[in-house]
């Protein structure tokens, strides 16, 4: 059974068809990688597949219920979250904090408890900082679990918005251009979380142009060239598809 599928999705922007009749589905515990050229409407699309945008056709079912239309928060609720391809980092908190944010959308605590400063809140505020220093770890962030988020290097920022948006509890995780920017050894261990977030029963949804990246971990690649489906499959007959190669991945990559 498929995690998520989308039927006849499509958004205009005025007379600009920016996503064009969109049919696919993402198998649960697979990564699903997302590419194309600039303009492709890859942006567009995670921000339909998490409520940012209101599609102008077509549906999103995550399982069997239809998301379409539903606030941005309402998507995070149902188990989908993503990184951006811009740092979305609150600069003027903790590395800690910054992943504990995440966790708020599970806590229950209400305001007569902050107020008073329940028993029970301690208890929460406790275990909301041990899972988000866990989570630093499992992105191998741990020696910044103490460190002002503003002191840190790029390439750990982008774990932290990945540590972050576990603190969700996802089951969907879309990550928007997570090497970008990064050297050779630091996409190395982006490569190797994302495999890691895979084994650990999260689904990824992967938008990245580093090809080598894209076809090293995806199971299966969505194609979009002016927001429509130009192919899709597996690495090995996405790389070998004469559209694909014509249109972006180039006469060298196979």
């Amino acid at each position: 059974m498929s995690l998520l599928r989308v039927e006849g999705l499509s958004k205009e922007f005025g007379g600009v068809h920016a996503v064009q009749q969109l049919d696919f589905a993402i198998p649960a515990g697979q990564v699903f990688s997302i590419i194309g050229p600039n303009g492709a409407g890859k942006t567009t699309l995670l921000n339909l597949l998490t409520g940012i945008y209101v599609p102008s056709s077509g549906r999103i079912l995550l399982e069997a219920r239809d998301l379409t239309g539903r606030a941005p928060y309402e998507y995070a609720a149902r188990g989908i979250a993503r990184t951006f391809q811009n740092l979305q980092v609150f600069f003027n908190m903790s590395a800690l904090e910054n992943v504990m944010v995440g966790r708020y959308l599970h806590e229950r605590c209400g305001l007569p408890a902050a107020l008073l400063r329940f028993p029970s809140l301690a208890r929460a505020e406790r275990a909301c900082r041990e899972e988000a220093e866990s989570l630093m770890r499992f992105v191998g962030l741990g020696e910044y679990a103490q460190s002002p988020s503003d002191a840190m290097p790029y390439g750990a920022l982008k774990r932290l918005e990945i540590a972050r948006a576990l603190a969700t509890k996802p089951r969907l995780l879309l990550l928007d251009e997570p090497a970008a920017g990064l050297n050779p050894t630091e996409t190395l261990g982006i490569d190797a979380l994302i495999s890691k977030l895979a084994e650990s029963g999260v689904t990824v949804v992967l938008v990245e142009h580093n090809m080598k990246l894209v076809m090293g971990v995806a199971d299966r690649i969505l194609v979009l060239d002016y927001g429509k489906r130009l192919a899709e499959g597996t690495a090995e007959e996405v790389r070998r598809d004469p559209k694909v190669i014509e249109a972006y991945l180039g006469a060298g990559a196979h």
